[in-house]
């Protein structure tokens, strides 16, 4: 008898934890705000709602899976807009400049990982606070996008680059490559945070930087690639938004920290180091412009979008704190 009541509490604190996880939560939220506003708008539902969605998701998914990198080792990257803007910018150059496309993307690859680099070079090795870091590559960047631009926007892109972020998978299957790119992307970022040696050193290093170093694990080449990561990321994202608007503007990606960040901290990545997983950034990218789509369609002015976007953060991070609190007292 006392083996099946052990049993039937045993399930019960399993089935409990499994329902406040944060991703689970978030999961059921997103599908709440999705059947609202099904039901309370005449255009959500809609085709070209939805490809604007998927599409918006993509960029935001990928730049919040390299800030929640970032995020899990302890530390905050505040350039992955300039980055974006940067790297596109560069990109366009190279196209307008006669430079076949791959070479053009990688060129734009090349500028978000090497910004990467500079921040974990000041970050893991000179020492210097990840916050104030980023924040000045974040200003240097936007100074070189004005520079070189001059303040006009890079057009005549080639079409072959714009298929980026008009075409589709399958012809008219309505699955947009863009979208395609950033779930790809998602599972090679999900294979190395739970499959190989680095994701455990990440993790390590955000749960215990001493206990890391004392283990002999090379630390500063560890956060100073995950710097990098998120600059390559930040640069594909900045890519399929070019790619999407067809054109390069110096003021591309202004303001999207907040959304990043959201999306990270919303998706689980603790902002005190230590956790965070890939499908909670999905659905914390997912939530914010469903959140934002919603703000639109509802006629809700743009700086009360802003206003709730930070109020949704908030929540996120007081939840993250309270249950960190409690788990502390428990032991």
């Amino acid at each position: 008898m006392w083996i099946k009541r052990l049993g039937q509490l045993s399930f019960r604190k399993v089935f409990y934890s499994f329902l406040v996880r944060q991703d689970v939560i978030l999961a059921t939220v997103l599908v709440l705000l999705i059947v609202i506003l099904s039901f309370s708008t005449q255009t959500f539902l809609t085709r070209n709602n939805w490809l604007n969605l998927m599409r918006n998701f993509a960029w935001i998914a990928l730049a919040a899976l390299g800030q929640s990198i970032v995020i899990i080792t302890g530390g905050i990257d505040l350039s992955v807009g300039a980055v974006m803007a940067l790297a596109s910018v560069v990109t366009a150059f190279a196209l307008t400049g006669g430079l076949p496309v791959s070479l053009s993307i990688t060129l734009g690859l090349a500028v978000g990982a090497f910004i990467g680099l500079v921040n974990g070079f000041f970050i893991a090795k000179v020492r210097l606070p990840a916050f104030i870091t980023t924040l000045i590559t974040m200003s240097i960047s936007r100074g070189m996008i004005f520079g070189l631009t001059q303040g006009w926007p890079v057009r005549d892109l080639p079409a072959s680059f714009r298929a980026l972020g008009f075409d589709f998978v399958l012809g008219n299957f309505l699955i947009p490559v863009s979208l395609v790119i950033a779930l790809v992307l998602a599972l090679l970022v999900a294979f190395v945070m739970n499959n190989t040696v680095l994701g455990t050193y990440i993790f390590a290093l955000g749960n215990s930087e001493r206990a890391v170093v004392v283990a002999g694990v090379d630390h500063i080449r560890v956060k100073t690639l995950v710097y990098v990561m998120s600059g390559v990321l930040a640069s594909v994202s900045g890519l399929l938004l070019t790619a999407r608007l067809g054109v390069a503007a110096p003021t591309a990606a202004e303001g999207y920290e907040l959304s990043i960040i959201a999306a990270a901290v919303i998706g689980g990545a603790s902002l005190f180091g230590g956790e965070g997983g890939v499908i909670g950034v999905l659905l914390g990218a997912a939530f914010i412009q469903v959140l934002n789509n919603a703000l639109v369609l509802l006629g809700i002015a743009a700086h009360w979008q802003t206003a709730a976007l930070g109020v949704a953060a908030l929540v996120a991070l007081l939840a993250d704190y309270f249950r960190r609190r409690k788990i502390l007292q428990e032991e």
